[in-house]
């Protein structure tokens, strides 16, 4: 390898939990590559002994925000099209006209989207995205770093952030040869990709489909299928503490069982505490059938609200809470970062609890990978907070549609299906762990703890053509 130093580009705090707190970093070491971490998070990566290269300014162009929108709702709109399926519809967030500038941003998008949806309409925002980012201070400083490094690689740790446009599109006018990895499962049919790369890295044979359905620019040749490096740490058996220290380092009581209680966002659930409650009564009725039983309440990393208390301080004979953690660095919801420490703790909680409690999230693959199982909340609460919310939606997006045709989750259908369903994972060997992992395989290549590495055969695959 003449030129052995590859840049792994983090243009937000996404990536540091994929590439920074797994083996990721000394995978590269071992395979003789030089790995500078080009960092736009507020995080310093040289207290884990990483090569790092800050980024000082990454403001892009003003108008790159309303064609980046502009180009998702397009590519909604050409995805309807394409499948005849409105569910692409669900994706689109509401048009924000609470300042006058937020009003102008959202009616140009709207313009553009109306005038430009086409194949060719979408061409022509997309090559205005890169001429406006052309035109940057962050572009032209990009450059600057990229010709004085000269790395052999740009590798993006995630394909959605605005701020990504800049420095991969000096590393492609260098000639340097680029790289994005899809972040999450359900990424692809929401359209959030922001950048263009010459490669793209993905986590199943299912997503490189995907990727190149919804973008058809994209050829075959430039997708490898790796895995995500997110769930290599519950397969690392260094990782786990035993019951006894898990236990004692979290006040719980070593004489019960705990089931996980999985919180979300306020955007995903705003009726999550009421589901708490749900399993909380559930917890005490059997209880009260003599079973020892509690729940360990994990929250929504981003999710500082105090929405929980009261349920909380109601139920806290049953509930223990015990948060990510997660680093807020300053007081934005997108500068909360995830740390090394959460890694461990997410894998500990799979191993010593019973199950997990969830609405429809990637909690069950954390959780199988212990060979526990999951449970998804299916009913509406009587009071909604947000009438114009329902959960039904969220079962409806593309992404579950790859869940085997037998259920991979328990369906908790009413609040008083969850006691059954909890009595019926503590009692009997349930076939939903074995559907499950099919589930797993399907969405993420297998063996999981093995995507770093895939991910550098396939940087080494793409300079070794260079």
């Amino acid at each position: 390898m003449e030129n052995n130093k590859i840049f792994i580009f983090l243009p937000d705090g996404i990536g540091l939990r994929n590439f920074a707190y797994t083996d990721f970093q000394v995978i590269g070491l071992q395979e003789n590559f030089d790995v500078i971490f080009w960092n736009n998070t507020p995080f310093d990566l040289t207290e884990l002994q990483f090569k790092e290269i800050k980024i000082l300014n990454s403001k892009s162009h003003p108008l790159t925000e309303i064609y980046k929108n502009a180009r998702k709702q397009i590519e909604l709109n050409l995805n309807i099209r394409r499948s005849k399926d409105k569910v692409y519809d669900t994706y689109r967030f509401p048009f924000s006209y609470t300042t006058s500038s937020k009003a102008v941003k959202s009616l140009l998008t709207q313009l553009l989207s109306f005038t430009h949806s086409s194949k060719y309409g979408l061409n022509r925002i997309r090559k205005k995205i890169k001429q406006e980012e052309r035109k940057t201070l962050y572009y032209y400083q990009s450059l600057e770093i990229l010709r004085k490094e000269k790395p052999a690689m740009v590798f993006c740790s995630n394909q959605r952030p605005m701020t990504a446009i800049a420095p991969l599109l000096a590393a492609q006018d260098l000639g340097i040869p680029t790289a994005t990895f899809i972040f999450s499962w359900d990424n692809l049919p929401k359209a959030t990709m922001a950048v263009e790369t010459d490669h793209y890295f993905v986590w199943s044979d299912l997503m490189k489909n995907e990727l190149l359905f919804y973008y058809p620019y994209i050829q075959e040749s430039q997708v490898f299928v790796t895995g995500t490096p997110q769930f290599e740490s519950h397969f690392e058996r260094g990782n786990f503490l035993s019951k006894t220290v898990f236990f004692q380092q979290n006040k719980l009581n070593i004489d019960k069982k705990y089931i996980c209680f999985s919180g979300d966002d306020v955007t995903t659930s705003p009726d999550d505490p009421l589901y708490l409650e749900d399993a909380a009564k559930a917890i005490k009725l059997l209880n009260a059938k003599g079973y020892n039983l509690g729940i360990i309440f994990r929250r929504c990393p981003v999710d500082f609200s105090n929405r929980y208390n009261e349920v909380l301080q109601k139920y806290s004979d049953v509930i223990v809470p015990i948060d990510p953690l997660w680093k807020p660095l300053t007081s934005q919801w997108n500068s909360v970062l995830p740390t090394k420490e959460d890694n461990l703790l997410l894998s500990n909680l799979g191993e010593h609890c019973e199950m997990v409690l969830n609405l429809g999230s990637s909690m069950v693959f954390d959780f199988v990978s212990h060979n526990k199982a999951c449970a998804y909340f299916r009913y509406n609460q009587k009071k909604r907070s947000d009438k114009n919310w329902d959960l039904f939606k969220c079962y409806q997006y593309v992404h579950f549609r790859s869940m085997p045709s037998k259920d991979a989750v328990l369906w908790i259908n009413c609040p008083d299906d969850i006691a059954g369903i909890i009595e019926q994972v503590l009692t009997t060997d349930s076939l939903v762990v074995e559907n499950a992992k099919k589930w797993f395989e399907t969405i993420n290549q297998h063996p999981p703890q093995n995507a770093s590495r895939r991910i550098w055969n396939g940087i080494k695959t793409i300079i070794s053509k260079e």
